[in-house]
């Protein structure tokens, strides 16, 4: 019985993760809290389906983040840096609707999905948005990671 224990052990300690959390090589990992109110003028345009902006404030993200209001008081948050290459001069995306374009290759990213829109078929790996979370309480939008 204790060998059968000690083999039992040891293969769940074989299939514990590596993973160290980060979910992309070219983006970091960074801690933060964000509220946006939608009560006020800066994120009002978030109380529309299929809306999405842009928050840039120092802290919140790598180099910002893009929120989306998909419907029924959900929300998405993502990155605003692009998620194919470490963060430069043109990493950080552009707002066009409900997508986002990195101007270094134009990549094009679902802000719906967060998948990658336009990924080539050169066999290099690709990535999406990284995703960040969020929650709603009724006129608040909570983004955090």
């Amino acid at each position: 019985m204790k060998r059968i224990c000690f083999w039992l052990v040891f293969i769940l300690l074989l299939a514990c993760s590596k993973d160290e959390g980060n979910r992309n090589p070219y983006l970091p990992e960074v801690g933060f809290r964000f509220e946006a109110n939608l009560n006020l003028p800066l994120y009002s345009p978030l109380t529309n389906t299929g809306s999405a902006i842009y928050i840039g404030n120092q802290g919140v993200g790598i180099r910002g983040i893009f929120v989306i209001n998909k419907g029924f008081d959900q929300f998405f948050a993502w990155e605003s840096s692009c998620p194919n290459h470490a963060p430069n001069a043109c990493s950080t995306m552009d707002l066009n609707s409900q997508t986002v374009i990195c101007s270094c290759e134009d990549f094009e990213y679902s802000l719906f999905t967060g998948q990658q829109l336009n990924r080539h078929d050169d066999g290099k790996p690709y990535y999406d948005l990284l995703f960040y979370n969020t929650s709603f309480d009724g006129t608040t939008v909570v983004i955090s990671n």
